[in-house]
């Protein structure tokens, strides 16, 4: 896990100002007081300030008091964030009054304060569903430029494998998207190397995979894979990618040089993009429970800005470290620009 101390260090070096819209959720509390001790981010809570002072006070969070509270029924800006949010969905038959009830919501407000300037990126979801987290990032932030799908990567931390050399693996989409068609794949494959290359530091090589390798089997998936291999290609063409390979042709030298010679990917991938949400998300599931790697997680791409979700199951740990993570992504993104 030396990755995700490398990670908590470089967000510790360029703070970035990360809003937690559920500022009375008492594991959101406490993994705050953890973030503003260690120096980790600026963190911003939302919510009832007396309400959030009595919990921190209660649990003995003493830290609390540095993290900037809003009211988003009373913060100074709730009417020009009513007024962005008017003019971001007025084509959508929002009305200024219905704008004005919506900034309310902490899930609003926080995406308005990231599309306003006022912060860098959102952790949510310890309390709400994923859909309530992405509805309003979706309106407000929307996607990055030239994506439009968003998906869900996890850190995948497999030790003393020798197949995996420095320990991680990047595997995409296993969080959102069911069935992405071949240009979604596609742009999923680009957005996953960025992930890669944003927190774990070194040059992503992709592996589109597939039961099929170079064409040793024919069918409309394989070809789905193929055509998002070069939609992929197009988007980003400085991008280490290959494909359709199958896992063992990704991740296995000697299999890698059977099946794929030549392949500056084959045997040697960092980055697993799986066709459908089914293979990515039992796929990281039994690498998690049968090979004991650590799946840190669902870190979400394709956004215009971080906003990441939570399992209304996460720990205190599991909100820490998506703060930095998120605070990592912030920093590649402000570098990309």
């Amino acid at each position: 896990m030396d990755l995700i101390n490398q990670i908590i260090a470089r967000a510790k070096a360029d703070k970035q100002r990360i809003v937690l819209p559920e500022g009375t959720e008492v594991r959101t509390l406490k993994a705050a007081d953890r973030l503003i001790a260690d120096g980790v981010a600026e963190i911003i809570l939302l919510g009832d300030p007396a309400r959030i002072k009595q919990l921190a006070a209660d649990m003995n969070l003493v830290n609390i008091s540095n993290a900037a509270i809003i009211d988003p029924k009373e913060g100074e800006k709730k009417q020009e964030y009513a007024r962005l949010l008017h003019e971001l969905r007025k084509n959508k038959g929002l009305s200024l009054e219905q704008a004005e009830v919506l900034v309310e919501n902490p899930l609003y407000w926080a995406c308005l304060m990231i599309k306003n300037g006022d912060a860098d990126g959102e952790i949510a979801g310890a309390e709400n569903t994923t859909g309530d987290v992405l509805r309003p990032a979706l309106q407000i932030i929307k996607t990055s430029p030239g994506i439009s799908v968003v998906s869900g990567a996890f850190l995948m931390f497999v030790e003393n494998n020798q197949y995996v050399p420095n320990g991680i693996l990047v595997f995409a989409d296993c969080a959102v998207t069911p069935n992405p068609t071949a240009s979604q794949l596609g742009e999923i494959a680009v957005a996953s190397a960025q992930t890669a290359q944003a927190l774990v530091g070194e040059e992503p090589r992709v592996a589109m995979l597939s039961f099929s390798t170079k064409g040793s089997a024919k069918d409309p998936m394989v070809d789905k894979v193929v055509e998002a291999t070069r939609i992929a290609k197009e988007l980003a063409p400085g991008l280490n990618i290959d494909g359709e390979l199958q896992a063992d042709a990704a991740l296995v030298p000697s299999v890698g040089n059977q099946k794929a010679p030549g392949s500056a990917v084959a045997g040697k991938a960092n980055v697993l993009v799986f066709p459908t949400l089914e293979a990515g998300n039992i796929g990281y599931k039994l690498v998690q429970r049968l090979a004991g790697a650590e799946a840190v997680g669902p870190i979400l791409q394709g956004m215009a800005a971080p906003v990441n979700d939570l399992s209304r199951g996460c720990s205190v740990d599991d909100i820490y470290k998506m703060v930095a993570i998120a605070a990592n992504q912030a920093i590649g993104a402000k570098k990309k620009n």
